[in-house]
């Protein structure tokens, strides 16, 4: 379920809730019961479930065991004597 960015403009008082796509707004202030509660435009909040992701969540990844990263070639002309590579 999305999370929704309230404020109210009689008494600025301001909070989250946790709401279905399909319920209505809220429009009663829960501060001050005005009738000028509104829904904000933020950025989008979501709730993470679960331990998490894993290499192993993936299917066809073709190993259980993460790649090896390949060693850095040395930049073409460069020769290995220059300042990407400290001696």
């Amino acid at each position: 379920m999305p999370i929704y960015e309230y404020r109210c403009d009689s008494c600025g008082f301001q909070k989250e809730h946790l709401q279905k796509m399909s319920d209505e707004p809220l429009t009663v202030c829960p501060s001050c019961n005005a009738n000028s509660y509104q829904k904000q435009l933020s950025a989008a909040g979501f709730q993470l479930k679960g331990t998490g992701w894993y290499a192993t969540d993936f299917k066809g990844s073709g190993s259980s065991a993460p790649a090896k990263a390949e060693p850095a070639a040395a930049p073409a002309g460069c020769g290995g004597a220059c300042a990407c590579h400290p001696g």
